[in-house]
């Protein structure tokens, strides 16, 4: 890997293009390097992945209304709607949106966590859209993929949005339209530009995590790969972006992030080294925000091994964690909504002190029962979950921030006191699924994961359908791209499902 050191520049330093990010981002899209059989194997699950979870949300609220919009946009060739029939098709950045949206909706899929938090299967929508729009085949669709995750990954380990409030998925539209550039063979020119405008359209705050969270956290991704697709499409007219759209004095450093005094240091491939950033990804056994996957785990171990802690017996509980786990899904938010039993659901998954105690009543973790709200309000889990908080332990935060795969960590310790005085301790660095946990994601888990979520959703011989398909991902003909969708049962989608708007 190469450091690209990024500063802020005056305009008057008139900063060349191949000293700028941007261009080094779209450096690494246009190298033609191979893909090695690893990366392209973990491909595959995450576009199990991706499938497993769009499923599941495909008769929810934003699925169900970003599925209607881009109805509205019919195209040929065109690219294909979850939940549609393959014959279906509609225009590339509308299906990106749609797409995007089912497959945000759960917070279900991978996350990849360092100086910013994100979700790199986000890349995944926008890329397989114009892979079937514009003919691709199954080879190239795996290239752009792994541009996408690379770009991403590279960009959250060296820059922080979150501490200056601005939303992670400001890197998703870079990585997005340089996988797309990948995929469509683009020169480094275009796919400058295109990264630019990309960057330039989808810098937004993160109020839409904070407080009462709204159902735009799900739209907020699918907009960014949207707009990824348009920049792509912008670039390839001939249409420019805002230069330099990192380090100019006016541009996102200066005013958006640490200022004009700002120094980064971002990795990025050397020419002919493989992108395998894919690899340092993870994905969930559980829809919840990532930081609370160790700690369902955690709860789930309790629940069995103390049958005495109950919502009666708690005089406390204390969850002793990171600095990005207490503030943004623990106590340390002070969002009083965390504790809100009528809560949105979007809030619910981000609020470590809810999981926590419903995990540890229950023994599971479900990603409809454990919402539900009758499942929220119930009395017994408002008197333990209002027991709950968290701290934060600089250890635990440093080791967050660890560059040591091994070392790096996503849990705490967990100190829980009963009326007794009896003190319960226990941690956990990492969740069960992670590829260091007690039981790690492989291929058998992302398809058995598909297909619980797929059970009842979908047809048996459509579920077959998918799996044998996918799982021959780098042979497909460009043809048999348009499969890489799933069609729900008849009878799924009713009238009252397609709410209509402007279009």
């Amino acid at each position: 890997m190469k450091l690209h050191d990024v500063r802020v520049h005056p305009s008057a330093d008139n900063l060349a293009r191949e000293d700028q990010l941007a261009y080094a981002i779209a450096e690494v899209a246009a190298d033609p390097v191979a893909v090695t059989d690893e990366v392209t194997e973990m491909v595959i699950n995450r576009m199990i992945d991706n499938a497993a979870v769009a499923t599941a949300s495909l008769t929810r609220g934003p699925a169900v209304a970003a599925r209607a919009q881009a109805l509205d946009h019919p195209h040929t060739p065109g690219s294909t709607v979850f939940g549609e029939a393959q014959e279906t098709r509609v225009s590339p950045e509308w299906a990106a949106w749609a797409n995007g949206v089912a497959v945000r909706e759960l917070d279900y899929h991978d996350t990849f966590l360092a100086a910013e938090y994100s979700h790199p299967g986000d890349n995944i929508p926008p890329i397989l859209a114009v892979a079937q729009q514009a003919g691709s085949n199954g080879k190239d669709l795996v290239r752009g993929i792994a541009t996408g995750y690379e770009i991403q990954v590279d960009l959250v380990k060296a820059i922080s949005l979150h501490a200056h409030k601005i939303d992670h998925v400001a890197h998703l539209g870079p990585s997005a339209a340089a996988g797309i550039g990948t995929l469509l063979g683009l020169d480094v020119e275009t796919i400058f530009q295109a990264v630019g405008q990309a960057l330039h359209t989808t810098t937004a705050t993160r109020q839409s995590r904070k407080g009462e969270i709204s159902t735009w956290k799900a739209h907020a991704p699918a907009f960014a790969g949207k707009m990824a697709v348009e920049a792509v499409d912008r670039a390839m007219r001939g249409q420019t972006s805002p230069t330099p759209i990192y380090e100019g004095e006016d541009g996102v450093i200066a005013w958006m992030l640490d200022g004009k005094d700002a120094h980064y240091e971002v990795p990025l491939p050397e020419k002919g080294e493989a992108k395998r950033a894919i690899l340092d990804t993870y994905t969930k056994e559980h829809s919840a925000e990532y930081q609370a996957q160790a700690w369902i785990d955690m709860a789930r171990k309790l629940h069995n091994e103390h049958p005495e802690v109950t919502a009666d017996s708690v005089a406390s509980i204390v969850i002793y964690t990171s600095h990005h786990t207490h503030y943004v899904i623990g106590s340390g938010a002070n969002d009083p909504q965390k504790y809100d039993p009528k809560a949105s659901r979007e809030t619910l998954d981000h609020s470590v002190p809810f999981i926590f105690a419903v995990a540890l009543q229950d023994g599971e973790w479900n990603h409809e029962r454990s919402y539900a709200p009758e499942r929220a309000g119930r009395p017994d889990t408002v008197k333990l979950w209002n027991n709950i908080t968290t701290e934060e332990d600089p250890e635990w935060t440093r080791r967050y921030h660890s560059n040591d795969p091994a070392e790096k960590a996503f849990g705490g310790r967990v100190e829980i006191t009963l009326t007794d005085g009896t003190r319960i301790v226990d941690e956990i660095a990492v969740a069960d699924a992670h590829p260091l946990g007690a039981r790690p994601f492989a291929r058998k888990q992302y398809i058995e994961k598909f297909r619980t979520l797929a059970d009842g959703v979908l047809e048996p011989a459509e579920i077959e359908r998918f799996l044998e398909l996918v799982q021959r991902l780098p042979e497909l003909e460009p043809h048999e791209l348009a499969g890489l969708t799933v069609t729900a049962r008849p009878g799924l989608f009713t009238p009252e499902t397609n709410p209509k708007g402007l279009f």
